[in-house]
């Protein structure tokens, strides 16, 4: 299992489940918008008994409203 530790923007300091450590980027839904994280350097804790894989990820942007499946950018069906 591999942890990713998020720094700097809306969700500074938290903690999430990786399905992979060789992520370079995530993208995370955040009340009506998404942030976008990029990795920051190599994982860390890759050994046996050292706890879960952790990979810290920066903030670099907020991106514009989530559109749903079915909606056009007006946000209309």
């Amino acid at each position: 299992m591999a942890i990713a530790r998020l720094h700097g923007g809306p969700l500074d300091g938290q903690v999430l489940p990786l399905d992979s450590p060789d992520l370079e980027q995530l993208i995370v839904p955040y009340s009506e918008t998404q942030v976008v994280y990029h990795r920051s350097g190599a994982a860390q804790h890759t050994g046996e008994g050292d706890g879960p894989t952790e990979v810290a990820f920066l903030f670099v942007e907020e991106e514009d409203s989530l559109v749903q499946d079915g909606e056009d950018e007006g946000g209309s069906r």
